[in-house]
């Protein structure tokens, strides 16, 4: 039997999809192996988000190239999108495949095995404006499902190179994505995570079809669904319709990614974000108002060129204010290619590691304060995994991370808990019991 082994660098969307390649090869015979291991084929899922991104691809296509030299060297991603010739350049890359056409990977494998010849199939994404539906019916090691439901961005924000790897936005089919939703909760799967490259922009391309009404959709038709959770959502995309969805949900969960960037409005409009800070103020004014102990996390990107000590201070002090659960800091990284790349008044090193590490320091003082609001309350968790001291991990349906004691029959279950003590990066969790049970119980009452 033919053996495959993959590699994937950078986001949810590249694993995501990684998982839908690997089904490909799976129904055509191909068994899954380590990648550390001798394989027949490896697949390196690339990364393009920053120049690291690039280094670290290339050096995992070489380490490919160096465990068996006789294998077929596949590249894929966003890496191999926007720099093919400088991937088909490495000495022992076969099959260079871009953001699109993954369907005919194992195609293009038969024929280099035929031909000998290395194959260049990548083409121009900017061309392309149809969803490439690529099927994941479960995921190897996970215990909540992603869910795939856009692919590519309008947005070309200045620091961005995304929409160059990806194409504009193509939205999935929204009964493709009910469709897939129900084998996902019929193999098992409590919570399903909608994903895709700018996820709240589902539907933008779409005539009388949004966000909002795939979300209600889904809740109507897919049966046995417990939770729904959206990956990421841009401030714009919140619209009214999506507040009352959420307000009204039963399965869409306590906890937005609502990324920011920037709490400066002088900084977002370098950024070419498409909000200002008044707008977004007031969109999280409305959404904590529909739902009552929201989580919300995001994104800051600090010391973008000409970030001032002023701007910087805006931006922490948004945050501080509007009170974000937890945030993801990043320092402004130049990304060749990008018009953020040419600015002038590129910030030092030092400067962004300082304002990186007030911004941690802040973000963790928020988690623990937004924790420790739930102290003592009962929630629900799924537990996903044991970590290294031997306890059960789970979240909460806002985004509260649990430490629990118990057995291992508990991972995939929903399972209600009580917060004994409120903490960051965890909490730790009393058991309460199983929620099956509960609903068991109740039908054989009923019954």
């Amino acid at each position: 039997m033919a053996t495959v082994a993959f590699h994937t660098l950078g986001c949810k969307v590249n694993h995501y999809e990684t998982e839908a390649i690997w089904q490909l090869f799976k129904e055509a015979g191909y068994e899954r192996t380590e990648f550390e291991r001798t394989a027949d084929v490896y697949v390196i899922n690339t990364c393009t988000v920053t120049n690291t991104g690039d280094k670290k691809s290339r050096q995992v296509i070489r380490r490919a190239v160096r465990q068996n030299p006789d294998a077929v060297i596949c590249v894929t991603g966003c890496y191999a999108q926007t720099s093919p010739a400088e991937i088909m350049a490495i000495p022992g890359v076969d099959i260079v495949v871009g953001t699109q056409d993954r369907s005919k990977m194992l195609g293009y494998i038969e024929e280099y095995k035929n031909e000998r010849q290395p194959i260049n199939a990548v083409r121009n994404i900017m061309k392309t404006r149809v969803y490439e539906e690529l099927d994941v019916p479960y995921f190897t090691d996970r215990t909540r499902a992603s869910l795939k439901i856009q692919e590519g961005c309008n947005n070309f924000c200045t620091f961005c190179i995304i929409p160059w790897a990806r194409g504009l936005m193509r939205s999935r089919d929204p009964q493709e994505v009910i469709h897939q939703a129900q084998q996902l909760v019929d193999a098992g799967y409590k919570e399903i995570v909608l994903t895709g490259i700018h996820t709240g922009g589902y539907g933008e391309d779409m005539k009388n079809y949004n966000l909002a009404m795939l979300l209600r959709d889904m809740e109507a038709q897919v049966k046995g669904l417990k939770r729904l959770r959206i990956s990421s959502i841009e401030a714009s995309q919140i619209t009214d319709e999506v507040i009352e969805v959420l307000r009204n949900s039963k399965v869409v969960v306590r906890h937005l990614h609502i990324p920011l960037q920037s709490g400066s409005n002088t900084v977002l409009k370098r950024m070419r974000r498409k909000y200002t800070m008044e707008f977004f103020k007031e969109r999280l004014d409305r959404l904590k108002e529909a739902l009552p102990g929201l989580a919300v996390t995001s994104d800051v990107i600090v010391g973008f060129p000409g970030e001032t000590e002023e701007e910087f201070m805006e931006t922490f002090n948004f945050i501080k204010d509007n009170r974000f659960s937890e945030l993801h800091v990043f320092p402004y990284s130049k990304r060749t290619g990008t018009p953020a790349a040419r600015m002038d008044e590129q910030v030092p090193e030092e400067v962004k590691n300082e304002r990186v590490h007030r911004l941690i320091a802040l973000s963790d003082q928020l988690a623990k304060e937004y924790a420790s609001a739930f102290e003592g309350e009962v929630l629900e968790i799924i537990p996903e995994e044991y970590n290294a001291d031997g306890l059960l991990v789970g979240y909460t349906d806002n985004y509260l991370k649990v430490l629990l004691d118990g057995p291992e029959e508990l991972i995939g279950k929903l399972v209600k808990v009580k917060i004994a003590k409120a903490g960051y990066p965890y909490n730790e969790g009393q058991f309460v019991r199983v929620l099956e049970e509960i609903a068991s119980e109740t039908e054989s009452a009923s019954a």
